[in-house]
């Protein structure tokens, strides 16, 4: 949980897709969820294992996951997010918030090395479930715990924020420049260990 309700891309995107229009929530982070289960299974299989040992892998994966959110960045800037006030519901594009979702929560390096090395700590080989059961046990549980808070963000954000244009369009610029600094981030953080 502490995991969970610390501020960062996925709270960006929660907020940003809740600003744009309040249908946006629920396929904007459900994709999120999504995304954080599919990483869970991934990493239950020991298929995340490789890559995570390979650095080529890690840098290619880190790189995509740098470009793709300083690219959701570059557009929140070009178009933030405010709410519509004329009472037309506009199509969402729920399929397109969905796959943001999605992307952001599997081209997110942290997430794999996250639960790389955090879940294995929680699991027993004596147990009477297999490892890989209890970690997709673990792995829902956390999925569960970012449904409740990612959630409490978006519409909460939506409810606030809509009442407020001027408010939610800084805040979807906020949302902007920290989707770009997490990208670079992770980029320079890349670039940083790969020289030592």
């Amino acid at each position: 949980m502490l995991f969970v309700v610390v501020p960062g891309v996925d709270w960006a995107y929660a907020i940003a897709s809740s600003v744009k229009h309040h249908a946006g929530v629920l396929p904007a982070v459900s994709g999120m969820l999504a995304g954080h289960l599919t990483a869970t299974l991934v990493v239950a299989a020991g298929v995340a294992a490789v890559p995570a040992a390979s650095p080529v892998a890690m840098t290619v994966l880190t790189v995509a996951g740098a470009l793709y959110l300083i690219w959701l960045g570059v557009g929140a800037l070009r178009h933030p997010a405010a709410p519509d006030l004329t009472g037309e519901e506009a199509p969402v594009g729920g399929r397109k918030l969905f796959a943001k979702g999605i992307g952001i929560s599997l081209l997110n390096p942290k997430v794999f090395l996250l639960f790389l090395a955090l879940l294995p700590q929680f699991t027993s080989a004596n147990a009477p479930w297999p490892v890989a059961a209890q970690m997709v046990l673990l792995g829902a549980l956390h999925v569960a715990n970012c449904a409740v808070v990612y959630f409490a963000v978006g519409f909460g954000a939506a409810a606030v924020l809509t009442k407020h244009p001027k408010a939610a369009k800084v805040v979807g610029i906020v949302s902007g420049i920290v989707m770009i600094g997490l990208g670079v981030a992770l980029g320079v953080e890349k670039a940083l260990s790969g020289v030592h």
